[in-house]
């Protein structure tokens, strides 16, 4: 099967998608961009590759079509067991790193216990990864680094506390490790990882296949399709730092146009907050840029300012928009400065106000300069795409919404669940045309 691969390297996020001749998506990764484009875009054409082998995987086992209910189950079991084995072979990979870290010199004289401390903690994760990847358990996210540096730290402290060294050691050895296995994905051939989640999950449950016939042989049989990689096209903040000849290149404003039309051909005006700029962008029938405008050089009113106020606040980004949505009287802001942002934030607690109550604020600021950057690029026209990680942020689609209304009536707002990867369905699309054509 011929695919053509789009990869945006955002400033905070890579995407890649996986197209077929026919346009369809068969694939989708992401990965922290890290300050390793290379690796980045290596890790998330690898996750996008893995998502189309379940593409083929539902097609072979019918999974929604009547008559193959237990399909879904075993698939989705599949996919448990993929990604334990992902993961325990980067945890060997970490425990490795981490012990190779103990024969520097700052950690000569406590090598032994820092040894010991590691075994145990390693072991203990080792123990409780099944349950990370039971059925209905809950993860925060899905990144190697996110999963096994929260539970690190848990066991490390214990093990610290039980056996009277210093936990500082411990996380300064695993500090220094993580960056290096982050930035090395997980080798080894990938229907061989998939053969041996099928082997796993069969015998931890003999009855797995009942009712559906031989799962296994359909799983053999979609390993079989060949996923050839005919043409990639790279966009985004970091496409520049990526060895692309220049014919594998298209600006961001292109592909987040084409990727928008793709997703909903009515479209005509674009917004698209990233982590580091706001893209105002109108376009054709066709796809085709016809204006836009971007902010200016800072990252004001961008998913990295909404990063420095999650941490100002000690809490994950993801949480930030049903907070706000909480506020009944959202404070008035007039300034999204990412470097002031701290300093604004601490001053505005200090005297009383709700934490949802300047989060709405900081909210509707944000979308008022994203409004702002659209009108400088010839308004807002029915239809409207909103693009971006922001776009997952219900306050601040509320906000949008609200804004669109009170300035230019009703207009068909389109949020798909997908829209971080249009940058990158927009590059897989200009990939499959440069070969077409």
């Amino acid at each position: 099967m011929r695919t053509f691969v789009g990869i945006d390297l955002g400033s905070t996020t890579t995407k890649a998608v996986l197209m077929d001749e026919n346009k369809e998506v068969i694939g989708r990764g992401i990965t922290n961009s890290r300050s390793n484009y290379a690796t980045a875009a290596r890790v998330a054409s690898e996750e996008a590759r893995i998502d189309a082998r379940f593409t083929l995987f539902r097609r072979a086992l019918h999974v929604g079509e009547a008559g193959h209910e237990h399909s879904a189950e075993f698939l989705a079991a599949l996919e448990r067991n993929f990604r334990l084995i992902q993961f325990l072979e980067q945890l060997d990979d970490l425990e490795e790193t981490c012990h190779r870290q103990l024969e520097a010199e700052r950690f000569k004289a406590v090598a032994g216990p820092l040894q010991e401390a590691l075994h145990v903690i390693f072991a203990r994760l080792r123990e409780e990864a099944a349950s990370l990847y039971a059925p209905g358990a809950k993860r925060k996210s899905d990144f190697f680094r996110d999963i096994a540096g929260s539970r690190f730290h848990v066991h490390a402290e214990a093990v610290a506390r039980e056996m009277g060294i210093a936990l500082e050691m411990v996380l300064n050895a695993y500090d220094k490790s993580i960056i290096e296995v982050e930035n090395r994905p997980p080798g080894g051939e990938l229907s061989e990882k998939f053969r041996r989640a099928v082997a796993r999950m069969l015998a931890v449950d003999s009855h797995a296949a009942d009712g559906e016939g031989d799962f296994a042989a359909m799983i053999e049989s979609a390993l079989g399709i060949e996923l050839e990689e005919t043409y990639l096209v790279g966009t985004g903040y970091g496409r520049v730092t990526l060895p692309f000849s220049k014919e594998h290149i298209r600006s961001e404003i292109l592909c987040h146009g084409l990727g928008a039309h793709m997703m909903y051909p009515g479209t005509r005006t674009v917004l698209d907050i990233g982590g580091q700029d706001t893209k105002g962008i109108q376009i054709d029938g066709h796809g085709i840029v016809e204006n836009f405008q971007m902010n200016d050089r800072c990252a004001a009113g961008c998913g990295r300012y909404l990063g420095y106020i999650a941490d100002e606040m000690n809490m994950g980004l993801h949480e930030l928009g049903p907070l706000a949505m909480q506020s009944s009287r959202p404070a008035r802001i007039n300034s999204t400065c990412t470097v002031f942002a701290g300093a604004e934030l601490r001053d505005r607690l200090s005297l009383g106000e709700k934490r949802e109550d300047i989060l709405a604020g900081l909210h509707r600021a944000i979308i008022l300069r994203a409004i702002s950057i659209i009108s400088r690029s010839g308004g807002v026209t029915d239809q409207f795409t909103f693009t971006g990680g922001v776009a997952k942020n219900e306050a601040a689609v509320r906000e949008l919404r609200k804004l669109i209304q009170e300035n230019y009536g009703e207009v068909t707002i389109n949020i798909n669940p997908d829209s971080i990867y249009t940058g990158a369905l927009g590059a897989s699309e200009f990939a499959r045309r440069a070969v077409a054509a």
